[in-house]
């Protein structure tokens, strides 16, 4: 439930943001907005309603198609535990968190590379956990299953819904914003000035760019906060944070691997953090772990 009203405060605050923008732009060229939108109110639904396709189609397809391309985009094998020992370990550790979180057994796979380890999917009852042989061999088995821990929080806090559900709704305001904005400061101005239809693609592309920019800090503060929730899941799950704080410590000795794109947010960072960071820095994780208490 926190989640949920976090995020729609999150998304409150966005319309916020951009109507206390609109107005001021709008003032500044002359723009009356609330005439232009009301003689204009059919054609700005079907806009939005066509921001609102193009923004989120392409989130829902990423999502529902999450697994396939994080394993393929690391060449990830999925395993059984028929394989070895230390596969074997690997199965029974995520079968037993995924009990523990009252969630059913995801799908897991090792791929070749340094350190890191991601979760995703579209379902939390049908995922998927990674982690790389060089992760597997450079952390003690309790590290390895307080990181298996995070990545199961992942999962059942829904993360990967609510990440794609975020940059959807980004997306369909950067889309929806732009055009409109375009539009209303090409129109004619209200002190009798003539539109000049050449400034459409120019003001809709830097309202693009620079509204693309605001909401990707929007979204990199999502993602570093759900890192949060997802240690102290970790243990919660584990029962105390001594191991989650190791394996921290650990990754700060260590660098991480380099995961596509697409699965930066899911993976493991965060050595350093910034506004375009997709997890906090590892010394505020620990931090925050140091004062976790079991509820």
């Amino acid at each position: 439930m926190k989640r949920i009203v976090l995020f729609l405060l999150t998304n409150a605050a966005v319309l916020l943001v951009l109507a206390v923008v609109l107005h001021l732009v709008f003032a500044l060229f002359g723009v009356d907005l609330s005439q232009a939108v009301g003689e204009n109110r059919d054609f700005y639904v079907q806009i939005l309603v066509a921001s609102l396709a193009f923004g989120m189609v392409g989130s829902l397809i990423s999502l529902l198609m999450s697994k396939s391309m994080a394993k393929a985009s690391v060449r990830a094998k999925t395993i059984t535990g028929n394989e070895g020992e230390a596969e074997a370990w690997l199965v029974r550790t995520v079968e037993d968190l995924a009990r523990r979180a009252n969630l059913k057994t995801p799908e897991v796979a090792i791929y070749q590379g340094p350190a890191n380890a991601f979760a995703t999917g579209a379902f939390r009852n049908s995922a998927l956990v990674a982690v790389s042989d060089g992760i597997m061999k450079q952390m003690t088995r309790e590290e390895l299953k307080a990181v298996l821990g995070h990545e199961m929080s992942h999962v059942a806090n829904g993360d990967m819904v609510t990440m794609c559900l975020l940059q959807g709704i980004l997306n369909t305001f950067v889309i929806f914003v732009s055009r409109v904005a375009a539009g209303l400061l090409s129109q004619p101005r209200r002190d009798g000035r003539r539109g000049n239809r050449a400034l459409y693609y120019p003001v809709y592309y830097l309202c693009q760019t620079l509204l693309s920019f605001l909401a990707s800090i929007i979204a990199m503060w999502f993602s570093r906060h759900r890192e949060y929730a997802a240690d102290a899941g970790s243990a919660k799950l584990l029962g105390t944070p001594g191991p989650m704080i190791a394996a921290l410590r650990r990754l700060g000795n260590l660098q991480p691997g380099v995961l596509p794109d697409s699965l930066k947010a899911f993976g493991i960072s965060g050595k350093k953090t910034s506004l375009f960071a997709t997890h906090p820095s590892l010394e505020d994780r620990i931090e925050a772990l140091q004062k976790y208490t079991p509820f």
